[in-house]
């Protein structure tokens, strides 16, 4: 037996979260929905590549007009 060994801790709000996905399975789905929708996203790498490069670079004190 290992000397540090602990039993198994689950907080109050793990054991929630645990039932609450049991109960209702649905919400998972829609988890997996939800991140699709704002994460998921095809990033087109010729386009982003093209942003990079037409970058203006910033003044180093931005507050003073490029004629003063």
């Amino acid at each position: 037996m290992n000397l540090f060994y602990r039993p198994k801790y689950e907080s109050e709000i793990t054991q929630f979260l645990k039932g609450l996905k049991a109960n209702n399975p649905a919400i998972v789905q829609g988890q997996r929905q939800g991140r699709s929708l704002l994460w998921d996203k095809a990033v087109d790498r010729e386009a982003a590549a093209q942003f990079r490069e037409a970058r203006v670079a910033q003044q180093p004190y931005v507050y003073q007009s490029a004629g003063e």
